[in-house]
């Protein structure tokens, strides 16, 4: 079976198409859109487009491998900032829920909503494909992690850091105490001056911390107290989990320029913050989007997930990445697997920041969850 692979990297005035071609010139994941400027962040995924059947990992499939409880959780609202608009979301959620036995999650139930970067329910952005897989990815994500919880989607006009802070700033005023962002850009001065955004008391900010391996720090992963999730390969094994996890080659890892080094981070080949805190699954997974079934690759899927995770636990507003490398105990220790050179760029020559190893290590953090009592 021919499959055609898209990179998603979407970027401000960029446009972006589904994917078209022959099977023999889309072999090869490449992006579909422009080198990102310094005033951007892109979306952190790979789409493989399928069969019209699923395929790769799913709701099912994650619940058994990180042993998630049957309680569904308290239904706490998790939400999504976003770039442009999907106007098939609600749709293809209800389509990736009902396949994994999911109940729904509607406008009209109040379980689902999405507003503009004001708050407002219209006008919406301009639709864009590549950020609309984006935002599709992010909602099966969380409700495969939570299917009990409300979700909103708040969508940005463009993926420029003014925009996306924006849309940060909107989901807090609308009473979210937990944000999820699967989207970055290199730390500078400039996304810096957007991090007041990322960092408001009471609220959990989760992030994505990239998909280009070990390489210069992501913002918005790298602020202090913001829960950055590396990503993992998954696997079923005979184990008495019955799952085994390695380092995703893509998974981003690195230094901060910029960042002190938090207290609670301990890690010595960093002088400055550490990334990632925690990770999960970014390999393979399941997704429905644009009337057929696909796999997506990406830190886009881990992110997502973990914070759906933190919203079934009930801590909504009170996990940070402090807390969660104080619940060591209750994470899965990954210790094989690499990200050193993924896309050709930066080594380390073997240390913790780009292999994974017994205890904490960058492109894994201190593991991925046991439940949900580290989280």
């Amino acid at each position: 079976m021919y499959r055609r692979v898209i990179t998603v990297a979407a970027v401000v005035g960029a446009a972006i198409v589904a994917p078209t071609g022959t099977a023999e010139a889309n072999a090869v994941p490449r992006a579909v859109c422009g080198a990102v400027g310094p005033t951007q962040a892109r979306c952190f995924t790979e789409y493989v487009r399928a069969a019209d059947a699923p395929e790769g990992w799913g709701a099912t499939d994650l619940a058994s491998a990180y042993r998630l409880p049957a309680d569904a959780g308290p239904g706490d609202l998790v939400a999504i900032s976003i770039a442009y608009d999907s106007p098939d979301l609600e749709a293809d959620l209800n389509t990736y829920r009902t396949q994994y036995g999911l109940s729904p999650c509607t406008s009209a139930s109040g379980c689902f909503r999405k507003v503009n970067q004001k708050g407002d329910a219209a006008p919406l952005p301009v639709a864009d494909y590549g950020w609309g897989l984006e935002s599709t990815l992010d909602v099966s994500m969380v409700s495969a992690a939570c299917p009990s919880c409300r979700i909103l989607v708040v969508e940005g006009n463009s993926p420029s850091f003014p925009d996306l802070a924006a849309t940060e700033d909107a989901a807090v005023r609308l009473g979210a105490k937990i944000v999820t962002n699967s989207y970055g850009g290199r730390e500078s001065g400039f996304s810096l001056s957007y991090a007041g955004s990322y960092q408001h008391p009471g609220v959990t900010t989760v992030v994505s911390s990239g998909d280009s391996g070990f390489t210069a720090a992501s913002f918005p992963a790298v602020l202090p107290d913001a829960v950055a999730v590396g990503g993992t390969t998954l696997a079923k094994d005979t184990s008495g989990r019955g799952w085994a996890e390695s380092a995703w080659a893509g998974a981003g890892s690195g230094c901060s320029a910029y960042v002190e080094k938090p207290l609670w981070q301990k890690d010595k080949s960093c002088r400055n913050r550490t990334v990632a805190d925690v990770s999960a699954v970014a390999e393979g997974l399941s997704l429905y989007y644009d009337g057929s079934w696909g796999t997506v690759d990406g830190t886009s899927a881990s992110a997502p997930f973990v914070a759906g995770l933190i919203a079934r636990a009930g801590h909504a507003g009170t996990t940070s990445a402090a807390t969660v490398y104080a619940g060591g105990a209750h994470f899965f220790d990954v210790t094989s697997g690499s990200n050193d050179g993924a896309t050709g760029g930066a080594k380390c020559s073997g240390d913790y920041l780009c292999v994974a190893a017994a205890g904490y290590d960058a492109p894994t953090g201190v593991g991925t969850p046991d439940g949900l009592a580290g989280l």
